[in-house]
This record gives structure tokens, sequence and C-alpha cells, in this order.
């Protein structure tokens, strides 16, 4: 056996084996959620190899959306395949908000009766729903943030507590920690730095609206780079991402041993 050979196979021998996975997660919801524009990607490395975390949130969707593309009964084929305990977190409503053709809901009847109808088909899948309250966008007056997603959260809870489903009120504690930064400080948690305007305007406690961008906003294919209030970069996905890992390891304690060391 050549040297190259015996150290490969010293090297194969000696590595750590992957562990297996024993739970499963997976994120259902928008662009606040899916990659390169929300914080999934940094929840799921919150994890250890134990846990097989999937990311299936996509930018644009709402509650009506995301099944009429299919992308739900992808969920659920992934669900009903496992061998693993499925937790599924789902968390939509800035796109069932009105002006979003082909994608806003109902407040009052739609969008609660489809996070229901989410909530009962996956139970009858086999797995565990967990709804999440929107995350809140970025947007102050008079140095408080306006949470213009606050109708949807609680609509949100309504269809938890309807249900007897596991919450967890993101919207709220989002809220809460985005008001302790303030306005300018929150600025670094969007994808890209912000115009000396919109910076100007923070500072004195009013943000004003984000310059508009063709294709920038709520992306529907490969989202783009751009200042907005709304998604994030990797410090604002990492931010929102510790608050979302601890509700959930305080709701669900049987995930608190897959953490990884912080």
């Amino acid at each position: 056996m050549s040297r190259t050979l015996l150290f490969f196979f010293l090297l194969l021998t000696i590595s750590p084996a992957r562990a297996e996975p024993r739970l499963q997660i997976i994120l259902v919801g928008d662009s606040t959620m899916a990659p390169n524009t929300g914080y999934g990607e940094a929840l799921c490395a919150s994890f250890s190899d134990e846990i097989d975390c999937r990311n299936r949130a996509r930018g644009g969707r709402s509650t009506s959306s995301f099944r009429a593309e299919g992308l739900w009964d992808e969920v659920l084929a992934i669900v009903r395949a496992s061998h693993l305990p499925s937790y599924v977190l789902i968390q939509f409503g800035h796109n069932d908000q009105p002006g979003k053709p082909g994608r806003s809901t109902d407040l009052a009847t739609e969008f609660p009766a489809n996070l229901e109808r989410y909530v009962a088909e996956l139970r009858a899948a086999g797995g565990t729903p967990v709804l999440v309250t929107p995350l809140v966008r970025r947007q102050f007056t008079d140095f408080k943030l306006r949470n213009d997603l606050a109708a949807w959260a609680d609509a949100t809870r309504a269809v938890a507590a309807h249900t007897q489903t596991t919450l967890l009120d993101l919207n709220r504690a989002s809220e809460d920690a985005t008001n302790k930064l303030g306005p300018v400080e929150s600025l670094r948690l969007a994808q890209a730095s912000a115009p000396d305007s919109v910076t100007a305007a923070a500072k004195t406690g009013t943000t004003i609206e984000a310059p508009k961008v063709a294709g920038g906003t709520e992306p529907q294919g490969t989202p783009k780079v751009v200042f907005d209030y709304t998604h994030v970069g990797p410090d604002g996905a990492r931010f929102y991402a510790r608050i979302m890992r601890d509700a959930l390891v305080q709701a669900l304690p049987v995930l608190r041993p897959y953490l990884r060391a912080q």
C-alpha cells in the first residue's frame, strides 16, 4: 500500500462519524425565514447534526400561495416519508397582508382558516405543528417600533389557542428586542448598508421609506441584496435566530439537548 493510500485510510478511520439524526425540524414560511433573506439558516445552524433541519421557507409566499404552488404538499411528503419525529415551524403574515395580488388573504377568514388547515393536515401526516407569529418590520415612529403585523400575530395566537398548537411568539419577542436596539442600531440587521438618507432619518427616531429597487421587494425567485426593513443579512439572521432558538427550546424542551455550544 502506497504512503498516500495509507494516509487516506488512516484519516478515514480516525475521522468522527457524522451523528445520525434523531429528530427533524422543517421550516415553512416566507422570506423572513427563507435562505439568504431570513433567519432560518442561522436557526438550523443552532442545532447539532442529530437534528435534520430543513428550511423549506420561500420568499414572497403567503398561507395561500405556499399551498397553491405545491410547496406544502412537498413538506407533507417529507414528514410522511421520515421515520423521525418531525416538528414543523409555520410562520406567515407578511404576504397575507393586503396589496399582494395572488397572495393576500382575508385576515378575518382566510388567514386563520389556512393556518388551521396546515395544522390539521400536518397532524394527520404524523408531524407536530408549531405556529410562529410573524417577524416584525424594523420601522419606527418617534423611537418606537411600528408593528404593522400585530393583527396577523393576534390571528396566529388565536389559531394556536383554538387548535392547542405550540406557539412561538416571534412577533412580540422581535418587537421587544428591536425596540431595545432602536431605529439606528437596528439598521445593521438589514441585508445591505442603509443609504445616508435612511440613516439620517433614523437618528431622528422616525424611519423613512426604503428606496425602491427594481425586483428587490418580496422576492419570488433569486433574492436581491438590497436595503429594506423586512429582510435580514447575516447579523440580522443571527440576531433573530437566537430569539427563535431560545423560544423553541423553551416551548419544546426535547430539543434542548441538541443545541450546539454557543
